[in-house]
């Protein structure tokens, strides 16, 4: 018995002690600091409990978040039938100050009061608020804590002050009115329905050009959204309108499991309001309609559009909400309307096709083909021109395209047909790696004529040109060609910044015909090109063999009066030159069996154009100076005719050096 009672007292003690902490006037001063200190540590605020009463029945709490914000509760309760009615007050009058505790951009004003009544099983919970400047009253009912009825009604809530309890600048204005009555909200017994209305819409033209750079009109817009509940389903009627766009959607909602079968249309007006949502930079008039229909296992979405002048198709098939087919057609798209809706300049017009069938869209399992084509394809010279400071105009220049691609696991390999007025293009296979992002590609380039190449080249050229060759790029870039041109052949590779060619038994004479320089010379030339883009330096070295002069005045004045028939003479000798950027040091030694031609450290600087070049010629023991000075296209020349001058021939030969000296030119 003195065990049982020892034991009794203990628990009375306990309970005693229990109840002195918990639920007297000097327990709540014992427990209030320690709630108060973890307050503080949980909100990271200057929380204080400036009133904390606990009785067995009663309690009344009064917590200052910080000097703005405040939270009032009290009310009874029951600890042994768990019932309680509790009033509550919520005053936030610095929402700002919250951030640490909402993570949150939020600001401005809220508050809200109301009670709490029932117990464990069922609780009522009925409040008032002026959220967003409204009048809005809720009824909430929870069963074992989950909620089973809401029903609430919001009148007069101003969207620009419902943007900037989010953290947003007021972009536009309008009233909201929301009812929400949800008799049942229980899965699968679903039984409600949603009005929401909002009128008077503005949208702060000021605001979305400061803001976004975007530039709309006066635009005002209504919405109204209504959705029944009922079981499972949701069956719903939404319509946005405004003077720059419509969206219309109907249909049912199944969300558990989810199940859709609804039609939407988008007219928009004006795309480049959408920016603050979307994030895309475009513009212009968008028109999309279509359907969704399916499940989570299996969705299907289609639509129509006439984006930029086109018929638009397409039918996507989802799984998982992951693309799994894919069937699209684009007919007569305008490639200038496209141009100014991604806002890039005119570059041209066309009209562009395509047909894209995928029968496996997952990632890394890719099977389908894409084809396109571009028809009536015109660039815009003038604005090429303009945009590029061409010095001369460039031609009318028309073209049409066509591609086809072949996708196959992470690869796709694409066949590329260009024809233009300027030039064609083949490419038989490019491969492109989706994962890793390398490309392999062949090519082959026609230039029908490299006089219209004029404005690229500043040089007017005879002739055309074709050019093969493979790209390569993933670490690296690799770019090689090879052509046949100008009685000889040129082979080239660019690795990253460095280029090196090698020109293999290159016709001088045709070189000249090309280039439209006079035809004195005929050579064949080996050489080698080595040259780095970046900076811009590089290395060019040849070698001349059988080099045979043509008929001109200069040696036909020579052979007659000095006696000296160079045409009869075989020349070889080498050429070479460095590059550092725009300044090019040249030099050339020319040699028979009687003759020379030699310069050294010519100087040509291809930015101002300028030259500075001595050339010494020997004719069977008669020198002969020459001098150029001045701008490439019309030099300055000197002749140092000395020991020729002793002859007749001296001042025929100065002249016509003169003459043929500045023709090269």
């Amino acid at each position: 018995m003195k065990f049982l009672a020892w034991i009794g007292g203990i628990l009375l003690t306990i309970v005693v002690g229990i109840y002195v902490v918990a639920f007297t006037s000097f327990g709540n001063g014992i427990i209030k600091p320690i709630i108060e200190t973890k307050i503080k540590e949980q909100t990271k605020l200057d929380s204080e409990l400036t009133s904390f009463s606990l009785s067995m029945s009663e309690f009344n709490i009064v917590l200052l978040l910080d000097k703005d914000n405040s939270l009032f509760v009290n009310g009874t309760y029951s600890l042994f039938s768990q019932a309680f009615d509790i009033t509550y007050r919520v005053e936030m009058n610095k929402l700002q100050a919250l951030k640490s505790l909402t993570n949150a951009p939020i600001q401005g004003k809220f508050y809200t009061n109301g009670t709490v009544k029932g117990d464990m099983a069922f609780i009522e919970i009925d409040g008032v608020s002026d959220v967003a400047k409204s009048e809005t009253t809720y009824h909430v009912e929870l069963t074992e804590l989950n909620p089973t009825s809401i029903i609430a009604k919001i009148k007069e809530a101003k969207l620009d002050s419902l943007l900037y309890l989010g953290g947003q600048s007021s972009y536009a204005k309008a009233d909201i009115n929301l009812d929400i009555n949800f008799k049942n909200i229980t899965p699968h017994a679903l039984d409600g329905d949603v009005s929401l209305v909002t009128k008077k819409g503005k949208i702060d033209s000021f605001l979305m050009k400061n803001d976004f750079n975007v530039s709309i009109p006066n635009t005002s817009f209504d919405m109204k959204l209504d959705a029944k509940l009922k079981g499972d389903g949701v069956d719903y009627t939404y319509l946005l309108s405004s003077n720059l766009a419509k969206i219309i959607s109907s249909g049912k909602v199944i969300p558990q499991p989810l199940k859709t079968d609804i039609k939407y249309a988008v007219d928009i007006k004006e795309l480049a309001v959408l920016k603050p949502i979307t994030g895309a930079d475009v513009r212009g008039a968008f028109r999309l309609n279509g359907s969704v229909k399916g499940t989570k296992a299996k969705m299907i979405v289609d639509g129509k559009s006439d984006i930029a002048s086109s018929d638009t198709k397409f039918t996507a098939t989802l799984k998982e909400f992951n693309p799994a087919t894919i069937k699209a057609t684009i007919k007569d798209l305008k490639l200038q309307k496209v141009l100014y809706m991604v806002k890039q300049p005119h570059y041209t017009d066309g009209v562009l096709s395509l047909s894209v069938d995928i029968s496996d869209a997952k990632s890394g399992k890719l099977k389908g083909t894409i084809v396109s084509k571009i028809q009536k394809g015109l660039l815009d010279s003038k604005f090429i021109t303009k945009e590029y400071k061409f010095k001369t105009p460039m031609p009318r220049t028309t073209y049409k395209l066509s591609t086809l691609t072949t996708l196959s696991g992470d690869i796709a390999d694409t066949k590329v047909d260009l024809d233009s007025s300027l030039a064609n293009l083949d490419i038989k296979r490019a491969r492109f790696n989706i994962k890793d992002g390398s490309l392999v590609s062949d090519y082959l380039v026609k230039i029908q004529s490299l006089d219209k190449l004029f404005f690229v080249s500043e040089r007017h050229i005879r002739g055309g040109i074709s050019a093969n060759g493979e790209l390569k790029k993933a670490k690296d870039l690799d770019f090689t060609m090879h052509s046949n041109v100008v009685g000889g052949k040129i082979d080239a590779l660019l690795h990253n910044d460095d280029f090196h060619a090698d020109l293999t038994s290159v016709q001088t004479l045709d070189a000249l015909r090309m280039l439209i320089y006079p035809e004195i010379f005929k050579s064949s030339l080996n050489a080698k090109v080595d040259y780095n883009l970046v900076q811009k330096k590089g290395t060019f070295s040849g070698h001349l063999v059988d080099g045979k002069f043509t008929k001109n005045q200069v040696l036909t004045l020579v052979k007659q009066y000095a006696q000296v028939d160079l045409y009869a003479e075989k020349f070889k000798g080498d050429i070479g030159a460095t590059i550092n950027k725009e300044k090019i040091i040249a030099s050339l030694d020319l040699r028979s069996n009687t003759s020379s031609i030699k310069t050294k450290n010519t100087k040509l600087n291809s930015k101002t154009k300028k030259i500075s070049s001595k050339i010494d010629i020997v004719a069977n023991h008669n020198p002969l100076t020459v001098k150029l000075s001045g701008d490439v296209s019309s030099p300055k020349v000197e002749v140092d005719a000395t020991e020729l001058m002793k002859k007749e021939a001296g001042k025929a030969i100065d002249k016509e050096v003169g003459k043929l000296l500045r023709g090269l030119f």
